[in-house]
């Protein structure tokens, strides 16, 4: 009894083994490869799409605000003005008085 107790179990740690190493091996293969990329690259074009869903929901959800407070006759809070204004910040840094077209 207690051989066939042994036998089954190293008959099923080899079978674990060889599906292992089929699948390790599977995996090198040009196939594998090449679904590992494919998948690799589907991951990567999904989450670039969900990004840019986030930003257009984000986007639409602004201009939203921005219409409501239009409509109402608010100034909108501008939380960029300053730094606008800012001569050091502002494009007359970048592109000087002389240089403008």
């Amino acid at each position: 009894m207690r051989r066939l107790f042994w036998l089954g179990i190293g008959l099923a740690v080899g079978v674990v083994v060889v599906r292992k190493a089929t699948r390790t091996a599977q995996a090198y293969t040009p196939a594998g490869i090449a679904g590992g990329l494919s998948q690799s690259a589907g991951g990567l074009v999904e989450s670039l799409r969900s990004f840019v869903e986030d930003v257009r929901i984000g986007m639409a959800e602004r201009e939203q605000e921005i219409h409501e407070a239009f409509a109402r006759g608010e100034a909108f809070d501008d939380q960029f003005a300053e730094l606008r204004e800012d001569p050091r910040i502002g494009d007359r840094e970048i592109f000087p008085e002389d240089h403008q077209r």
